[in-house]
Parts: C-alpha cells; sequence; structure tokens
C-alpha cells in the first residue's frame, strides 16, 4: 500500500485575499478554481516545485481560519527562498540555523504559519 500526501486543506476566512496571497505574494501556481454552488468553491494551489498542493475552500471544511501551524516548504537555498518572498511582500522572519538545517517564517493574512526549510547537507 503506498499513501501519498498530494494536498492539504488550509483553513482561511476570505478565499480570493488567501488566494492572491499565495499567488501573487508566495509564488503559488493556480491548478484549479471551481465555484460547484453558491456556497462551495474549491481553490486548489501548488507550491513550485512541489508533489503537494494546498487547497483554499468554502462549504467543505469546519476549521478556523489560521489554525494550521507547521506547514514546511523545502527548500535547496533558504537565503535565495528568503529573499524570493520578501522581494515579493511576504513579511518573512531571519533565517535561523540549526543541527537539522536553515529555517525562516511566514504565514498567510490568517495567520497559517509556514517554515521554509534548507535541509542540511550530508556529506
Amino acid at each position: 500500500m503506498i499513501f501519498r500526501l498530494e494536498l492539504v486543506t488550509v483553513p482561511v476566512s476570505d478565499v480570493d485575499r488567501a488566494k492572491a496571497f499565495y499567488v501573487d505574494r508566495a509564488g503559488f501556481d493556480v491548478e484549479q478554481d471551481v465555484r460547484v454552488d453558491d456556497t462551495h468553491r474549491f481553490v486548489e494551489l501548488m507550491p513550485p516545485g512541489s508533489p503537494c498542493s494546498i487547497a483554499l475552500t468554502t462549504g467543505y471544511i469546519d476549521a478556523a481560519p489560521g489554525s494550521i501551524q507547521g506547514l514546511q516548504l523545502n527548500v535547496d537555498d533558504a537565503d535565495a527562498a528568503h529573499a524570493f518572498l520578501r522581494d515579493r511582500g511576504v513579511e518573512v522572519s531571519a533565517i535561523e540555523t540549526y543541527p537539522w538545517g536553515r529555517f525562516c517564517f511566514f504565514s498567510d493574512p490568517d495567520g497559517n504559519r509556514w517554515s521554509v526549510h534548507e535541509p542540511v547537507q550530508r556529506a
């Protein structure tokens, strides 16, 4: 049995505002934006280079906006990722270094918290 994590729903209060943040600032790509009816909408966004997408929805889940913490994007170069986000207007923390890698952090407009991780290169 193979289980592939391919989509994570991120709870937001305003799908249009969140979509604009993730696309215009964080650089995610729109995979689909479907209005099923007046109360249901499904927006799928893909981080560049990721096999896992995120969903911004209305009418599908009952989770408080901003309640997701610890989402992680892995990158090859934390400095480049930090500059990319900063240059696009994302409020991103300074890069922090730990024995297990280098990190910076940002939140979406609802407070869903992301880490950007450059893993330690093994010899």
